[in-house]
């Protein structure tokens, strides 16, 4: 007594895009076309086996891109290293000439200006746009200020804005502004 039996089936996961494929595969095995089935997979496997230029995946450029990366940034970090170094040594050196002493602020300092010291000018008077000028403002904004300031507030301020410290009065009689000595 012989009996027939059919194996039952193997149930295998594939990857979701391989699922036509395997359906057709079953397909053509229930055909009878087994036999030259196999044959082409195993001619079409021995070309992919031999085929020494295989063409690079995406994952291998990303790969390879990554590898690139990490070598800018590894070549970055070395270049920040360097510089760090060097303002870490410039700063050890200010720190040494400050603990010494050479750059203390009791010596006098040298003044930009070496007429400064010389014979003073004397400042008299100055028209509307010439004091404009000196204090840094428009001769618009002057008038402007000098009208809604009282005389005291517009003398504080134009103190404040001169280069030399000095106030300025204002007298109508002959529309120019006078220096207010302290």
């Amino acid at each position: 007594m012989t009996t027939n039996k059919t194996l039952p089936s193997e149930m295998i996961r594939v990857p979701t895009v391989l699922i036509p494929v395997v359906r057709q595969l079953a397909k053509i095995h229930r055909d009878g076309h087994t036999t030259a089935l196999l044959q082409a997979l195993q001619e079409l496997i021995s070309q992919f086996d031999s085929s020494a230029d295989l063409p690079t995946t995406e994952l291998q450029q990303v790969d390879e891109k990554l590898g690139q990366l990490e070598t800018h940034l590894c070549q970055q970090d070395e270049l920040m290293a360097s510089k760090l170094e060097v303002i870490a040594k410039k700063l050890e050196l200010m720190e040494r000439s400050l603990a010494s002493g050479r750059y203390s602020n009791s010596r006098p300092r040298r003044s930009g200006y070496p007429y400064q010291y010389q014979q003073s000018v004397e400042i008299n008077a100055f028209p509307n746009d010439n004091l404009a000028q000196r204090l840094g403002v428009t001769p618009q904004s002057l008038t402007k200020e000098r009208e809604s300031k009282s005389e005291q507030e517009f003398i504080s301020w134009s103190r404040n804005r001169d280069p030399m410290g000095l106030g300025w009065k204002f007298q109508v009689k002959d529309g120019l502004y006078y220096p207010v000595r302290q």
